[in-house]
């Protein structure tokens, strides 16, 4: 077996060797390759992970032209070049650890079908990464489960798509010639797996993730990260009187000032298996890490799993965090679920002791802690769009929810004149229409007509009644309120000038949560020291770190999220080699406080 190849090595090649030693990476080409000579940094690659970038960057950088010509080098999966024995050494190994040189007639029938309608729809093969998000390879139905998806995407979107997947596999070779094992990230990969084996019988039956507070999968999830923090060497852990399962590794000096860390560990129903854990998980490898090493920092690191956020079984959203802040509802007690179980039942069913003073005793101190960071998936297409693993967040947005109606007058469609009409209907979707343009005309606005009823409308009426949501957002409450305004502004006059009558009620407004510049700072140096660029952008969705900002400095890191981004969905995902990197941020993050506190 051939020696693994090193950075060093790499580092000093000239053109025609760099190109040698990275052969076979890109499919049948090798321009690739030499574009990346070309960017060498000057003191050369300092990460594997900075190569693997600068790779993506050059084919961002190329005409469209040689981006097609390179998804068209791709053979078919199970295709033509696969029985002909054609296929390069690499898509050979890759084929066949998907298992699909041993397909049934049936599987290689419905492959050879869909290899000719992706054909046919978008003029080049469907490009999949068969070893899949781990590196161990996809099963047969997980590929044609994909294929068929992926079939009904845009053309642009599959373009896109067939890239990123040709990224990945490029990825996964390059680990095998440098002899890199994401150890970490398996470690952070594997975890979310054998979480996510909880979950509601109604759901589990339909192999569907759904664990929301304090149900019996809720409590084993409890108890599996209880047990995962004491294996991963935590000094300190139980489950604290909300149900949030709270570790700290102490340090060197006990006294002192700790981390704050966390993230959630409840879904909403039929979501993903990374949503808030993969901040606790990827917490547990860096002090897993930590622990093997022997090592302790002059500060200690508190990880907090937190019990609730998604406000799933009960209208309690940030429970658990907000909990530590002391924004703990005492009438959430008596709220009850679907079933009417009330939350002070629940709690004790689940043997925590369901008393305001055991819940107000958890109430932290701001002198006790440094600050608090999140690691978390992006949800969202951001980072997947541009090929980045990580991201820094500036700010959570701040929202605004409402709910509203236009009331107009219900008429005959065939015998109502058009000016003569007051259509409840209409007046909403130019309200939805503005608060589009509106949260357009800024950066990182969002507007969202989520729910638009007409109750019981009919195909020949003209709507009377029309109610909607809209869920408003913006990186800083002054951005949101100015939106918020025009928005209000523009639905009063929509309803004098089209002559119908509008109720709008606030249902909820969250102050934005901007980074703590030094903490931001040091998830810019963490990045930067893996060799990766620094790239910015928003959280839209509300976090736990919300919360804490309330109480210390905060700042929080994006992971990227596969399947375009996608999350609270079956398809949310990540790669064992992202979850790398965010540990090793992390533990970059660590290393830098360190330095700072000594």
């Amino acid at each position: 077996m051939p020696a693994a190849l090193t950075l060093a090595l790499l580092n000093r090649a000239d053109r025609d060797t760099f190109g040698r030693l990275l052969g076979g990476v890109y499919e049948h080409s090798p321009w690739i390759a030499d574009g990346a000579w070309s960017r060498r940094p000057a003191g050369g690659f300092v990460s594997l992970a900075q190569l693997k970038r600068t790779l993506v960057e050059v084919v961002r950088a190329a005409p469209e032209q040689a981006q097609l010509a390179l998804i068209r080098a791709h053979p078919e999966l199970a295709g033509k070049a696969m029985v002909t024995k054609t296929l390069t050494a690499e898509s050979t190994g890759e084929q066949r650890s998907a298992g699909l040189a041993d397909c049934s007639p049936e599987e290689f029938a419905r492959l050879q079908q869909l290899n000719a309608d992706y054909n046919a729809r978008f003029g080049w093969p469907f490009i999949l990464a068969v070893k899949g998000p781990r590196g161990l390879g996809l099963t047969r139905q997980q590929i044609i489960e994909t294929f068929a998806r992926r079939l009904t995407g845009t053309k642009e979107f599959e373009f896109a798509e067939c890239l990123r997947a040709i990224h990945r596999i490029a990825e996964i070779r390059l680990n095998e010639k440098f002899g890199a094992e994401p150890v970490l990230g398996n470690l952070v990969w594997d975890a979310a797996e054998a979480l996510a084996a909880h979950s509601e019988p109604g759901f589990a039956a339909q192999g569907q993730l759904t664990v929301t507070y304090l149900t019996p999968a809720h409590r084993a999830c409890a108890a599996q990260l209880l047990q995962a923090m004491r294996d991963a060497g935590f000094d300190e852990a139980h489950r604290d009187a909300v149900g949030n399962v709270v570790g700290i590794y102490h340090g060197s000096d006990r006294q002192a000032p700790r981390l704050l860390t966390g993230s959630h560990y409840d879904t909403v129903r039929n979501g993903g298996k990374y949503d808030g854990r993969l901040g606790v998980l990827v917490t547990l490898a860096a002090v897993g890490e930590l622990h093997r090493q022997g090592r302790r920092l002059p500060f200690g690191i508190e990880l907090v799993a937190f019990a609730e956020e998604e406000g799933q079984r009960y209208k309690a959203t940030f429970l658990g965090s907000g909990a530590l802040v002391g924004q703990f509802d005492p009438a959430w007690l008596e709220q009850t679920d679907a079933d009417g179980i009330p939350m002070r039942q629940a709690m004790l069913d689940a043997d925590l002791p369901a008393t305001l003073d055991a819940i107000r005793g958890l109430r932290r101190s701001a002198a006790d802690y440094l600050g608090y960071v999140e690691v978390h998936i992006e949800q969202g297409p951001v980072l997947d769009d541009l090929d980045l693993p990580l991201g820094v967040v500036t700010s959570i947005n701040g929202s605004a929810r409402y709910r509203g109606h236009y009331t107009g007058v219900a008429s005959h469609a065939g015998t109502t004149p058009m000016n003569r009409r007051r259509d409840a209907a209409t007046a909403t979707a130019e309200l939805a229409l503005f608060a589009e343009a509106r949260a357009s005309a800024d950066e990182g606005s969002v507007a969202t007509v989520g729910m638009l009823e007409v109750p019981q409308g009919s195909i020949n009426v003209v709507p009377g009644l029309c109610h909607f949501s809209l869920d408003l957002r913006a990186p800083n409450n002054a951005q949101r309120d100015a939106m918020v305004l025009d928005v209000q502004r523009q639905a009063q006059r929509i309803a004098e000038r089209r002559r119908v009558t509008l109720h709008l009620e606030e249902v909820m407004v969250a102050s934005a949560a901007p980074s703590d510049p030094a903490w931001q700072a040091r998830w810019e140096a963490a990045v930067q020291a893996l060799g990766l660029p620094v790239f910015h952008l928003p959280s839209g969705a509300g976090h736990d770190a919300m919360k804490l900002h309330e109480l210390v400095p905060q700042a929080m890191l994006f992971v990227r999220g596969g399947n375009a981004g996608i999350s609270h969905n079956p398809l949310e995902t990540v790669t064992n080699d992202d979850c790398e990197l965010a540990v090793q941020a992390l533990l970059q993050l660590l290393d830098a406080l360190a330095q700072e506190t000594r």
